[in-house]
Formats: C-alpha cells, structure tokens, sequence
C-alpha cells in the first residue's frame, strides 16, 4: 500500500510505496500512476534525471522553472541519503518564503514530492550519493532559475555546515527570492 505523509507546505509529501525482499533482492514499484491517483496524487511526468554526487555535501539548488515550463518532482534516493528542500515560492501565499525538509535515502526508500510553485535543493549526506528524480515539464534553459541556499529570510537549516558545502558557480550565484521573478502567484 501507497503511504501519503504531508510534510506541512501545500502539496508537499512524502511518499512510501512497498518493497519486496527476498534472497534474490528487492523489487518496487516506484511509481504507478494509478495506486498514486487513488492516494490524490495525479501527475504526469515526462523525464527522468539521475545525478550522482561523489562528495558529502554537494549542494544542488534551489532550482525551479517558471510557468508555462514549471515542473512537478518526485525525488528518489538510489545510493545515499540527501536532506531535501522545498520553499514555497508562489507570491501571496500564507506560506510565502516559508521552507520544509526530509532526509530521503535509499535505506528508507522514500519519496519527496514537490509540486509547482516551489524552489527544491537538496544536500548529500554520504558520498556517492545518487539521485533519480521525475518532472513534469521537459528542462528550459530559459525558464530556470535559482536562489540562494542561503537566503538570510529563508533561513534553511542545512545539516551540513556552510563551509563544508560543494557548490556549482550556478548555485554559488544565485540571487536572494526577494530578487527574483518566480511567476508563480498563490491562487
């Protein structure tokens, strides 16, 4: 059975879905549509990504792309554990600005889906980390945007310390939500 867990911000949850062992292995389903629609879950993907970060600490994010290329994620841990972060970005929402974050990892086998509307990042807690994540929109270069991991009014508290951090210039660069244009508005 499909486990559902909202995680406090508007369409943000957590997923759990079965896992069959045997002395063979394991097997999964780690999306169906179908049981995911009965749970009100009803997306429909059209990539997949899959990153792998050798160091503890790389820090990816906080990426979004604005509408009409904006993307829905379900986000999987194949080989590790990250600290997963979505920030609600949709202007005048009652949680505008306002973040929340679950440790994901393979040994858990769980799922963080971030819908629409928020920026996501996530923080590597092992080396060797691989991530494999599903969107809704096909990537624009011209639809993506970024903000600082470390916007002072966010104010995420990352489990690795700021120092430790392993950065892309990208991400490095990024500016603070106050000075980016996200297109999305709260409903």
């Amino acid at each position: 059975m499909v486990e559902v867990s909202k995680l406090g911000l508007d369409g943000v949850c957590e997923i759990r879905v079965p896992r069959f062992d045997d002395a063979r292995g394991f097997f999964s389903e780690t999306w169906n549509a179908g049981k995911l629609a009965l749970a009100g879950i009803a997306v429909d993907f059209v990539q997949d990504n899959h990153s792998l970060s050798r160091e503890r600490g790389v820090l990816r994010g906080l990426h979004f792309q604005k509408p009409p290329f904006a993307q829905d994620k379900l986000v999987r841990v194949l080989r590790g554990s990250i600290y997963d972060v979505a920030i609600d970005i949709r202007v005048g929402s009652p949680t505008f600005g306002k973040w929340v974050g679950l440790t994901v990892s393979a040994k858990e086998w769980n799922q963080i889906l971030v819908p629409k509307g928020f920026a996501h990042g996530f923080v590597t807690l092992e080396p060797d980390t691989e991530v494999a994540y599903k969107v809704s929109a096909p990537y624009s270069r011209p639809h993506d945007r970024s903000i600082r991991f470390d916007d002072p009014d966010i104010a995420i508290d990352w489990p690795v310390a700021a120092q430790e951090l392993i950065l892309s210039d990208k991400d490095a660069a990024a500016p603070l939500l106050t000075d980016v244009e996200t297109g999305f508005v709260y409903p």
